[in-house]
């Protein structure tokens, strides 16, 4: 299968800028896995499509305000870092720019030298580790010297930071958001517990892998980076309860998908765990848990397009972009969502 059969066009206007002013008035498409019927609502509809019995599984990843602006030192010119993974012992990996000019040696500095750093070595990748030296908590200085790390097709200055975290964000260490969760507010997620849905909370650190194109022409070609992910007790025994009982397991974001189907059994069974996962779902996958998904609609030829095909059918996807595109939908992290059921 080719990268290019995923392709479509999408007007540059319809990519959103700025979140909505009420998370719960974006725009909900719904598709019909099977059918490929579709239907226009807005996410504040949702508890509708819902049913006691069912269960929710929300990515709790809180996003790290994980871009530095600083200097080089001793006399250098300006430097920008984004933290992608904690290694450990101070040290992170870390996307740098201008990547000419921060070599192995080089020594960093930001908020007036608050916290400084030095580049130990460059990844495979291209990524630089480096380690930082600061006094007190570091999450509290990356809160108070860093800026959230916004995807490269937002232009515009996010004006509050919250609105690129979900309202459940909890676990700090993702250099994005798993955008699906944006669309909740705390009111929505109550009168959805009180239906009888259960709500139960994975956690999957998103790195900045997941708006890298395919590059190979081939799908298959293609490798997906890693990114470590957690199934608490209390998700694991919901989800097992649910299935047994005949519910729907929702997961609301391709993130919470990748960490359910990364760790479940052969019988689609879960279990408490941690680790990293790179599981990459396309075409052909034979989902083990998941019935449904909640998810925003994804950039052409990107690994999540290919992951919803993989649930829906490549043709009913392609089929709802075209309507979303005509029905002036909002596209991207900060657009409208859809529910595939």
């Amino acid at each position: 299968m080719k990268t290019a059969d995923f392709n479509f066009m999408l007007p540059e206007e319809l990519i959103a800028q700025t979140p909505l002013e009420q998370r719960d008035t974006s725009r909900l498409l719904t598709l019909n896995k099977e059918s490929g019927e579709i239907a226009h609502r807005h996410f504040y509809d949702l508890p509708q499509l819902l049913r006691a019995g069912d269960c929710l599984v929300l990515n709790d990843s809180r996003v790290l305000p994980a871009r530095l602006v600083g200097r080089r030192e001793p006399g250098g010119g300006a430097a920008e870092i984004v933290l992608l993974i904690d290694r450990g012992e101070k040290v992170w990996e870390c996307l740098v720019r201008p990547g000419k000019k921060v070599r192995v040696g080089t020594r960093l500095s930001f908020g007036e030298g608050l916290l400084t750093a030095e580049v130990l070595s460059v990844t495979e990748g291209g990524n630089r580790l480096i380690r930082f030296d600061y006094e007190g908590i570091f999450l509290e200085l990356l809160e108070r010297l860093g800026k959230m790390p916004l995807p490269p097709y937002i232009k515009e200055e996010l004006q509050d930071p919250e609105r690129y975290q979900t309202v459940y964000a909890k676990e700090s260490g993702s250099a994005a958001a798993p955008t699906a969760g944006l669309h909740f507010t705390k009111a929505l997620l109550a009168q959805i517990e009180e239906m009888g849905v259960a709500v139960c909370y994975v956690t999957l650190h998103v790195g900045l892998g997941t708006f890298r194109p395919v590059k190979a022409e081939e799908i298959t070609a293609h490798e997906m980076h890693s990114e470590f992910a957690m199934i608490p007790p209390k998700t694991a025994e919901i989800v097992n309860r649910t299935k047994a009982a005949g519910g729907r397991v929702i997961c609301v974001g391709t993130t919470s998908c990748r960490t359910i189907e990364s760790f479940a059994s052969a019988d689609g069974t879960l279990a408490p765990t941690s680790g990293w996962t790179n599981i990459f779902i396309y075409p052909g996958y034979r989902f083990k848990v998941l019935d449904a998904l909640i998810t925003n609609f994804h950039l052409p030829q990107s690994t999540l397009v290919m992951l919803v095909s993989a649930l829906a059918g490549r043709e009913h996807i392609l089929d709802a972009y075209q309507k979303a595109i005509e029905e002036r939908y909002r596209f991207f992290s900060f657009g409208d969502a859809m529910m595939i059921y």
